[in-house]
């Protein structure tokens, strides 16, 4: 099985785990208990701008959980907004107000419902410590994934805001 993590856009070979019931998704369920799946079960995770939603409390025992259910050689494409980019946007001294605004929508979530609120925020270094420190064996950052058409496909003001990871079990 191939798990689309937050995901709504139907994909043949893909399954969909989202915490709120959607069209398309199969599973209903948090990110930092994915109980409901065995070990070594999933082939392929993807998860696109869902980990930022993920308590700080949780963090290391979701990626721990992600990686249990990961079949070995498993993948997981993680992406999450890109702090690096995000903070050279909001400090521009030409950033206008609106700029400024729709960068800390980025940051910390649109707030558009209870499920929107972000966390915690990501560099490369820091995002790949933390699965490492999970157990992943080797962690790589790419351009696109050219997977699914989302938000780690974004571009704002000219910028991609995405930090766009592949990381192995």
């Amino acid at each position: 099985m191939k798990l689309h993590i937050g995901g709504w856009e139907s994909k043949a070979g893909w399954k969909i785990l989202n915490i709120q019931k959607r069209d398309n998704v199969d599973f209903v369920g948090d990110i930092s208990d994915l109980s409901q799946f065995d070990d070594c079960s999933v082939e392929e995770i993807y998860a696109s701008h869902v980990y930022e939603h993920v308590n700080q409390k949780n963090i290391k025992k979701t990626l721990i959980g992600i990686h249990r259910i990961l079949q070995n050689s498993g993948k997981l494409y993680i992406a999450v907004p890109d702090m690096d980019i995000l903070c050279k946007m909001f400090l521009d001294k030409d950033s206008t107000t609106k700029k400024k605004i729709d960068t800390l929508r980025m940051m910390y979530g649109g707030q558009t419902d209870e499920y929107d609120f972000h966390y915690f925020g990501w560099n490369f270094d820091l995002l790949k410590n933390f699965l490492l420190r999970a157990g992943f064996k080797k962690v790589e950052k790419v351009k696109s994934f050219s997977m699914f058409k989302d938000t780690s496909e974004l571009i704002s003001y000219g910028e991609p805001v995405s930090l766009n990871l592949i990381a192995w079990k």
